[in-house]
């Protein structure tokens, strides 16, 4: 018997199987292969062709079952490691992944993709400075891999190092001039830094080369409605069906007064589906107050009943170690500064705050997510899709320290790409000409959105140092412009459900 299990497919049934793998026959090679090994079941290659094909038909389980058993006959293969690597991170299995592609690196010690795939993955993890060096590790192996690059400047631009993520996506357009996602990228973050001619140059050279890039298209769009071209614009994101294109287009049909086209595009939106997007949210409460209506969409028909304000104990505790912290953090961490119009006399840093290396973010991160689920016992029954969809996985999509001078302000805006949106103030001014300087404001109406009357509601918070606010990401909110010389610091977030874009928010 033992003969028997340890014999070996000639090549003549080999090839058959080869041939169908190479033809990109997937269904048929797993159907072979599984064939073969019944015949033959301790033949590495016949397990490893099937780990293959399954892998390329999206059964992950079976390719990984595959892969294991080629590996039990012949675990110093560094590929078989890396494809088993792959397969566990599109299972989610992250630690077995990781383990695998350190597996791969400890037998062939420059297997570059193996350390470019480590680094993918702790950067979806948040471990930013890890993935960085792994990026940075592959690139010294093969500073030719244009992907290599581009994914080193995605992990920068996360942690707000703009010149030198700038500096990756044009090594990145340098090994290969055709590579369409740098050219989109590389102007999203020149639009961080304020550089908008450069960052629309980058766009159309991306819809040069693509002339459907879901990216460039959509950011393309969002320069053109922010220079208020928005019949311009509208194209763009019907191009672009990316994240909420939808949402955008309607934004300029009704800034742009087109209200007919609007109201038939709303009531088709509030037929066909759950009511699940805060900005369209914001958008139908504006058209209902503006003329009278019935608001029909139910996100979240009264943003101010679902306004929270708490204490976090420890940042408003006498003498609070975070507080000093963090405070420090802010002033002395390398974050560049992210340029955008509606801050006046203020700071703003890039990347996500939360997915620094800085003990003090990661501490305040996990007691944001703490207030999160106080806030969804607190509402709890109510009958709206902030509440009932309310994500189950706490992600946040962005997150930014905010410091203001005397005189500092944001205009009224909304978090686009938010659900529930927040700030935890860290410096508040005390010495005020009026009471509500420096207040926190919130309301329907906001961005220069077309009024037919005035009759739109505001409320305001006035935080102390330590406390939290959120809210829903649908309302307008300020701050309000004060006289004080001393600064005004908060750190803000959005929290969406897990899985959609992070790369879109603005203020």
């Amino acid at each position: 018997m033992a003969n028997q299990s340890n014999k070996q497919p000639s090549q003549h049934e080999v090839q058959p199987l080869l041939n169908l793998l190479n033809s990109g026959q997937l269904a048929n090679a797993a159907n072979m292969a599984k064939s073969l090994l019944g015949r033959y079941p301790n033949t590495f290659i016949l397990h490893n062709v099937l780990g293959i094909a399954l892998d390329g038909l999206g059964q992950y389980e079976g390719a990984i079952n595959s892969y294991r058993s080629a590996l039990k006959l012949q675990p110093n293969m560094p590929d078989l490691h890396f494809n088993l690597g792959i397969a566990f991170s599109n299972v989610g299995q992250v630690s077995e992944a990781a383990a695998s592609y350190r597996k791969a690196i400890a037998i062939q010690p420059k297997f570059f993709e193996a350390y470019g795939n480590l680094g993918t993955l702790l950067q979806k993890q948040g471990k930013l400075e890890e993935a960085v060096a792994n990026y940075r590790k592959a690139l010294s192996i093969n500073p030719q891999d244009a992907r290599g690059h581009f994914n080193l400047g995605t992990a920068l631009r996360d942690q707000g190092k703009l010149e030198e993520a700038i500096k990756s996506y044009r090594q990145a357009i340098a090994v290969f001039p055709n590579y369409a996602d740098a050219h989109s990228n590389l102007g999203e973050t020149l639009r961080d830094q304020g550089n908008m001619q450069e960052a629309v140059s980058s766009y159309q050279d991306a819809l040069a080369l693509n002339p459907k890039h879901q990216s460039a298209n959509y950011n393309m769009a969002e320069f053109l409605y922010l220079a208020k071209r928005f019949d311009e614009a509208i194209p763009y994101f019907e191009r672009s069906q990316l994240d909420d294109w939808q949402e955008r287009s309607m934004y300029c049909l009704y800034k742009a007064e087109r209200f007919d086209a609007f109201k038939t595009k709303l009531d088709q939106i509030v037929k066909s589906g759950p009511h699940t997007a805060p900005f369209l949210a914001t958008l139908s409460t504006h058209y209902a107050i503006n003329f009278g209506v019935e608001d029909p969409y139910n996100f979240c028909k009264n943003g101010f009943d679902f306004v929270y304000r708490a204490a976090i104990p420890e940042l408003s505790a006498p003498n609070s170690a975070l507080l000093k912290a963090l405070l420090n953090d802010i002033d002395n961490a390398a974050i560049a500064e992210r340029v955008q119009g509606m801050l006046h006399n203020g700071q703003q840093s890039a990347g996500n705050l939360f997915k620094r290396p800085e003990a003090s973010f990661n501490a305040l991160a996990e007691l944001v997510k703490k207030e999160f689920r106080n806030y969804h016992q607190q509402f709890a029954g109510a009958d709206c899709e902030l509440i009932k969809s309310f994500p189950e996985e706490l992600e946040f999509t962005s997150s930014w320290y905010v410091k203001m001078r005397q005189g500092g302000h944001l205009d009224a805006h909304i978090h686009e790409i938010g659900w529930i949106s927040g700030a935890v103030y860290l410096a508040m001014p005390s010495d005020k000409q009026s009471p509500e300087e420096g207040a926190f404001e919130y309301g329907v109406h906001g961005d220069h959105y077309p009024q037919k009357h005035h009759n739109f509601p505001v409320g305001a918070v006035m935080p102390n140092v330590g406390e939290i606010v959120l809210f829903p990401s649908s309302l307008f909110h300020r701050t309000i412009p004060f006289t004080s010389s001393e600064e005004r610091i908060c750190i803000a977030f959005d929290l969406r459900p897990s899985g959609v874009s992070a790369t879109r928010s603005h203020y």
